[in-house]
């Protein structure tokens, strides 16, 4: 991360609000119909069918060991590029585009069992956002 300001997409899992660095971000689109897969891992959803190409979906709530909240209008499916590789990750909604500056990140000591997970904390203003680690969450 350099001083200037980066863009984070902020999405809301139960009651704590996530970050993702907007460059690894593809796409944000409303909950679908996902195909299961038998004997697939636990936290994997399905698969969808994005404009021809097929997708892995993973329940994020489930892979982070979060309560699971019911699909409504407001779930979204945020579509990331890890490793060659689009997944689509579901999120109880999609809250901004948010700034943020290197001297807003903390690593993310202390946090439990989820430290593994993240990044590091953004503080901004008077809200937590939790900086994802793509590498050991897909």
């Amino acid at each position: 991360m350099s001083v200037v300001d980066e863009q984070l997409v902020v999405f809301q899992l139960g009651e704590q609000k996530y970050a993702l660095p907007i460059q690894e971000t593809q796409e944000i689109i409303r909950m679908t119909e996902v195909t299961r897969i038998p004997n697939a891992s636990f936290y994997l959803e399905g698969i969808i069918n994005l404009r021809g190409t097929i997708l892995p979906v993973i329940n994020l709530n489930r892979r982070l060991g979060l309560p699971e909240k019911e699909a409504d209008e407001e779930t979204r499916i945020v579509v990331v590029e890890h490793s060659d590789q689009k997944v689509g990750m579901i999120v109880d909604c999609v809250l901004e585009v948010g700034r943020y500056s290197e001297s807003e990140v903390e690593p993310p000591t202390n946090v439990g069992g989820s430290a593994e997970y993240l990044r590091g904390v953004v503080k901004k203003d008077d809200q937590l956002w939790l900086l994802m680690n793509l590498n050991n969450v897909l």
